[in-house]
């Protein structure tokens, strides 16, 4: 069967689809790049916020349509068959019911471990899943988060292997599943349940086999990176992992180590020390503080203070000058003041973050802060967070003007119109800010993978311009 996979959500369930392809793939069935010459459309969805519940929802029903398209088999004398549609990830593991009462056009409705059990239901062949019955994760109490019925959610499973929906010179390594975590604002630990690392030696076997498929930068991703090995091992074992990928001799292709989703009060010094001490490892981090005002913090039951924030920024930035942070804010949590954002925004001009994003506070039923007093109206999150975003425009700009002039080193992305496009240290795939060049007629044209010179000629809000110097 041809199979085709859209993925709506951050680079966690871009992952989770590969690993869904690659069981499909070891199972026989052909991975196909256009939804025209499928025979079955999978939207592996987020439900994380309502933006994205929303986009989610949009993306299947962009779908619907090739149904009533039916699919011509290549053999002669064999009628057209209706393509299938299949929803899983994030949205469906926590609304089941509702998509199943609602979505009629579906064929078939999974969860977040979508990827061990697709293989088989796809054929409508599933020892403990004959169709979707009560067993089905978040339906009942049969799921409490590990159960032989689950096997995705086992720590103890070996997961699929992976089969690459887009590039293969940058890949995202996922050193851990679920979320143990309890930020009053979020459903992940809900949807994805309890952390559970990787095992080191898993991810080591992995990040070998990604750069023998041509991986040139590893992207760490989790939940919580800094919670790494904690529940595993009984400590923290991050800064001996990125060590092991660092000096491991399976990997010297690969030149760009990178992090994301670092907490604050896990970024030791030992963190540190390994960031300083290893030439692969990016001096680059990505901290989602989401508030700087105490009051806040604490209605967000996170552990930082903002004593904690100034003093772990101050730390990094003393180690590693060159550091790029990102981070990311909401704004309008119930409770939410104007001194609240006013101090946020006061400490967001000071501390002149590299990157950062922004929400508005999402409403999400479930959690804590959704029964909190003193909601802030929607329409005034929104506004704050697009002051913010404002206020950050200008500091990247003012940044990025800096840079005229200077020569720093790309790894190129592809091409876009008449320029080719690729991103610095700094930016982390489809996520950080661009920068578009042209190559010198002389010059052979580069290709998605290769790193390279570029001379910074032009500076925009959020994007450089440049010339490969050959």
């Amino acid at each position: 069967m041809k199979i085709f996979i859209d993925t709506v959500g951050c680079p966690k369930n871009h992952e989770d689809s590969e690993r869904m392809a690659g069981g499909l793939a070891a199972a026989g069935h052909e991975i196909v790049f256009t939804p025209e010459e499928a025979d079955a459309i999978v939207v592996n969805t987020c439900g994380f916020i309502e933006d994205a519940k929303r986009e989610s929802i949009e993306t299947i029903f962009s779908y619907v349509p090739y149904k009533a398209q039916p699919v011509i088999p290549a053999n002669a004398g064999i009628s057209p068959r209706p393509r299938k549609l299949i929803v899983t990830g994030c949205l469906s593991q926590r609304y089941a019911d509702e998509l199943k009462a609602e979505l009629a056009e579906a064929d078939l409705i999974l969860g977040v471990d979508a990827a061990e059990k697709l293989p088989g239901l796809i054929d409508g062949i599933d020892p403990c899943h004959p169709g979707l019955d009560p067993c089905h994760p978040g339906l009942d109490p049969c799921h409490p988060g590990l159960d032989p019925c689950h096997p995705g959610l086992d720590p103890g499973s070996t997961a699929p292997p992976r089969y690459a929906l887009s590039s293969r010179y940058t890949s995202t390594l996922k050193v851990a599943e679920g979320c143990s975590n309890s930020c009053a604002y979020c459903v992940i630990p809900r949807i994805r349940g309890p952390y559970r690392s990787v095992p080191m030696e898993d991810i080591l076997e992995e990040a070998a086999t990604l750069a023998r498929e041509g991986a040139r930068e590893l992207v760490l991703i989790a939940q919580d990176v800094t919670c790494y090995g904690k529940e595993l091992y009984g400590e923290y074992r991050l800064p001996e992992l990125l060590r092991r990928l660092c000096q491991d001799d399976m990997l010297t292709d690969v030149q760009w180590i990178r992090l994301l989703y670092c907490y604050e009060e896990r970024i030791t010094d030992e963190l540190t020390r390994v960031m300083q001490a290893e030439p692969k490892l990016l001096h680059y981090i990505d901290i989602p503080l989401q508030h700087v005002s105490a009051d806040i913090l604490k209605r967000m039951n996170r552990f930082s203070t903002p004593e904690s924030i100034r003093d772990t920024i101050a730390r990094l930035r003393a180690a590693m000058p060159d550091i790029v942070i990102r981070t990311t804010f909401i704004t309008g949590l119930p409770g939410e003041t104007e001194e609240d954002f006013e101090a946020l925004m006061e400490f967001c001009e000071e501390t002149k973050f590299d990157r950062l994003g922004v929400f508005a506070y999402s409403r999400e039923e479930g959690t804590a802060a959704a029964a909190m007093p003193d909601q802030v109206d929607p329409a005034l999150a929104e506004e704050r967070k697009d002051a913010l975003m404002r206020l950050q425009m200008d500091i990247s700009l003012e940044a990025n003007a800096r840079l005229v002039g200077t020569v720093v080193c790309v790894i190129v992305d592809g091409t876009e119109d008449d320029y080719f496009i690729g991103r610095t240290k700094g930016d982390a795939p489809e996520i950080d800010n661009a920068v578009m060049f042209t190559v010198p007629g002389s010059a052979p044209a580069p290709t998605p993978g290769d790193f390279v010179r570029i001379r910074i000629t032009d500076a925009m809000d959020y994007d450089l311009v440049g010339e490969m110097i050959s």
